[in-house]
């Protein structure tokens, strides 16, 4: 029997967090938000931790809680790449799924805008949130779950 994923979403800043609830009540799967204690939440829906307000203690709280087969919500490519050592499924907040095949060049273009930021070049912001990227989302988790579950047929009903 295959023991059911966690999921983790990097919260602070994540725009499908209804979306990831949806899912996973379709899986019947347990979701883990982590979030700063500066973003607290009155009655917030699924089981949330906070951390620290320290820029990496989300990603600390999430590195240390998964374990292999488990899916992470986040856009933090560092984050990623960690996760994906650990064989977990990541997928950013725009339905991208960080993979060994492209995180390494991710990565470096992470470096390089930070480099060039350092040298006061200016560098081009994340693109705005689209319904497009929503439903990319959505359509992605859905089939890494469904992969996972080995019921691909879920997506047919």
């Amino acid at each position: 029997m295959k023991v059911k994923p966690t999921i983790f979403v990097d919260a602070d800043a994540c725009p499908v967090k209804a979306e990831t609830l949806k899912i996973a009540k379709l899986f019947t799967l347990a979701v883990t938000f982590v979030a700063s204690y500066k973003n607290m939440m009155n009655e917030p829906e699924g089981h949330w931790v906070y951390v620290d307000a320290d820029k990496e203690a989300a990603d600390l709280y999430i590195i240390n809680a998964v374990k292999q087969g488990d899916v992470a919500i986040t856009a933090d490519i560092g984050l990623a790449g960690t996760l994906l050592a650990k064989r977990v499924y990541v997928l950013s907040p725009r339905g991208k799924e960080y993979t060994e095949g492209n995180i390494y060049n991710l990565l470096d273009m992470r470096y390089q805008s930070a480099k060039l930021r350092r040298q006061g070049k200016h560098t081009k912001g994340p693109k705005a949130f689209t319904k497009e990227d929503r439903n990319q989302y959505t359509e992605e988790l859905i089939r890494i779950l469904s992969n996972h579950a080995g019921i691909s047929d879920l997506l047919s009903n």
